[in-house]
C-alpha cells in the first residue's frame, strides 16, 4: 500500500502536468486560429494581401483624385506655355503632368495589390488662364505644398491605424514631395527674378531636363515593369 506521505507530492506532480497539458492545448488552439486566418488572407496566387486599414484605403482613394487633379492642372500649364511658344516650359510641365499621373497609378496599383477597393474619380476643371509667365509656376508651387500636406497626412493615418505596410508605402512619396517642392521653389525664384522668358527657358534646359526613371519608385498600374 503506498505511503500517505508520498500522496501530496504525487498530487503536486499531477497538477503541474495538467497545467502544461492545458498550456499546450491553448498554444495549439492559437496556432490553428492563426493558420485559419492565414488561409483566409491568402490570395488565389498564393500571395498574402497586405490588407490596408479601412481609413487609409478611404484616404488613399481621395489622394488618387488629388493626383489626377494635379495631372490635369499641369497639362493646363503646359498647354498655356505651348500656346505662348515657350517649348522648354511647356515640356517641363508636360513631364510634371505625367509624373502626377504616374503617382495616381502607383496608388491604384497598391490598392489592387492589397485587394482593397479602388475608386477612379472625376476631377474639377483646372485653371487655364494665367496673367503672365510667372503665374503658372506660382500656382504649381502652391499645388506641390498642398500635395505634400496630403501625403504627410496619409502617412499619419497609416501610423495611427497601425498599418505599417501602408506607412512604408508612403515613404517614397514623402521623399518625392521634398524634391517637387524644391524644384518648383527654384523655378519660381528664377521666374520672379528674371521675368525674361528666354532666361527662364535657358534655366529649364540647364537645370530641369528629363530625368531617368527612379528604380525605387512603386510600380504604376498599367506599366510594363
Amino acid at each position: 500500500m503506498p505511503s500517505r506521505v508520498a500522496l501530496p507530492a504525487f498530487s503536486s506532480r499531477l497538477h503541474v502536468t495538467g497545467h502544461f497539458l492545458q498550456r499546450g492545448r491553448d498554444l495549439q488552439q492559437r496556432f490553428l486560429a492563426l493558420t485559419r486566418l492565414s488561409f483566409l488572407a491568402t490570395a488565389c496566387d498564393g500571395s498574402v494581401p497586405l490588407m490596408p486599414a479601412d481609413a487609409f484605403t478611404a484616404n488613399l482613394n481621395e489622394q488618387i483624385a488629388n493626383e489626377f487633379a494635379a495631372h490635369q492642372q499641369y497639362v493646363a500649364c503646359a498647354v498655356h506655355y505651348d500656346g505662348e511658344t515657350l517649348p522648354q516650359l511647356a515640356g517641363f510641365f508636360y513631364r510634371q503632368a505625367m509624373e502626377e499621373r504616374d503617382h495616381a497609378m502607383m496608388m491604384v496599383q497598391y490598392l489592387l495589390d492589397t485587394d482593397a477597393e479602388v475608386r477612379i474619380p472625376g476631377v474639377m476643371a483646372p485653371v487655364t488662364s494665367f496673367a503672365d509667365v510667372v503665374a503658372p509656376v506660382a500656382l504649381a508651387l502652391e499645388q506641390e505644398k498642398r500635395v505634400t500636406e496630403q501625403i504627410n497626412a496619409l502617412a499619419a493615418v497609416a501610423r495611427q491605424e497601425g498599418d505599417y505596410t501602408s506607412e512604408q508605402f508612403m515613404q517614397w512619396f514623402i521623399k518625392e514631395q521634398v524634391e517637387e517642392v524644391a524644384t518648383m521653389t527654384d523655378l519660381l525664384r528664377v521666374a520672379e527674378r528674371s521675368r525674361d522668358v528666354q532666361d527662364i527657358e535657358d534655366y529649364i534646359v540647364r537645370e530641369q531636363s528629363a530625368e531617368d526613371a527612379d528604380p525605387t519608385a512603386p510600380r504604376a498600374a498599367g506599366s510594363a515593369a
